[in-house]
């Protein structure tokens, strides 16, 4: 996600570039055959083509509105997993054994706590564990990656070891779905301090609402990580943008073609630049709209622009660990180029 209130200059600049410059090429082609091979069946009527705009604007808005609803309920689920893990925090301090400051209670409430550290790393990690950067990225998408790759904490074992026992990082590391069995056992310790005296029931029964709670957010999160975007949307968002900006050029020679008749042939190229800076203004705000949707459908990612979980998992762990009385805890997760993961 980016941290920085203003997207920094140069990127918007370069992103621009990226986005006009094939535009810019073709009106300059189609300018060039127009006005000097005198290819007269170039200059289209613009009305048809902005009401072609006009369609793609409406169609692009939808997918831009689809994706970011996507983002933003993956940003309202991981809020919900960070109060739940206050809560369920405040409850094992609360609940088990809290008159008791013997080292086996400490113990306990201390495993509780820090198997559900191990359970947010865990989801975090299993929601990255597939990505579609890892198909064919872009050249940008790649470097920024590889620069950053120290700062993901990509590594399982070194991400949850500090949390679990070897034996049991080794048996819910072999699970195809770790997560779930980290709270599997969460259910089955609160059962047994029941059956050893040491949680009474009703308490138990609290907790374990709050274990069906991590569940329900666990489960959102696969949702939206095991459906991907619906493909006619987001494919046809850009062949359509695709296809106007094609016919954009086409129809700016009916802005400028009177112009460009008059002129004297030696001085027809003084109407290149108007156009051609036209038609790549158009064509930078379309493939703009239509790159950000397609940058935010996937939430879970390491876009630019995704939840940031490195960051959340990192902010839940210093509050639990001080609930516990724990002083060397970690600092606030700090941005890498102005971005945070």
């Amino acid at each position: 996600m980016m941290h920085t209130r203003r997207l920094p200059r140069v990127k918007v600049a370069g992103w621009a570039v990226v986005a006009s410059l094939p535009a810019a090429i073709w009106s300059t082609l189609v300018f060039t055959l127009y006005a000097f091979a005198e290819l007269r069946f170039l200059r289209v009527p613009f009305l048809p083509i902005a009401t072609i705009g006009t369609a793609v604007a409406f169609y692009v808005g939808f997918k831009n509105n689809a994706s970011y609803e996507r983002f933003w309920e993956g940003r309202k689920i991981w809020g919900g997993v960070v109060n739940a893990s206050r809560a369920f925090a405040t409850g094992v301090l609360s609940y088990v054994e809290p008159t008791r400051s013997s080292e086996a209670a400490i113990a306990t409430r201390r495993l509780l706590i820090y198997r559900h550290l191990a359970w947010m790393n865990a989801l975090r990690l299993q929601l990255r564990r597939t990505s579609r950067f890892f198909d064919n990225p872009a050249r940008t998408t790649k470097k920024r990656l590889e620069d950053h790759a120290e700062h993901m904490r990509n590594d399982w074992d070194l991400e949850l070891s500090p949390f679990l026992d070897p034996a049991e990082l080794a048996h819910v590391s072999a699970q195809v779905n770790a997560a779930t069995h980290l709270v599997l056992r969460q259910g089955t310790d609160l059962a047994q301090l029941v059956e050893d005296g040491r949680l009474d029931l009703f308490r138990q029964l609290e907790l374990m609402g709050l274990l069906k709670e991590l569940f329900d957010l666990q489960g959102k999160c696969e949702r939206i990580k095991n459906t991907p975007f619906p493909r006619q949307y987001a494919e046809y968002s850009r062949v359509f943008t695709r296809a106007f900006v094609f016919l954009v050029p086409l129809g700016m020679l009916d802005v400028f073609g009177d112009h460009i008749d008059k002129a004297v042939a030696g001085e027809a190229w003084m109407w290149a630049l108007p156009m051609v800076v036209a038609a790549s203004l158009v064509a930078w705000v379309f493939q703009t709209m239509e790159t950000i949707g397609d940058a935010s459908e996937d939430p879970f990612e390491r876009s630019m622009n995704d939840v940031p979980m490195n960051a959340l998992c990192v902010a839940i762990e210093r509050d639990l660990r001080q609930m516990l009385g724990e002083t060397d805890v970690r600092g606030p997760e700090a941005p890498i180029d102005g971005l945070l993961y």
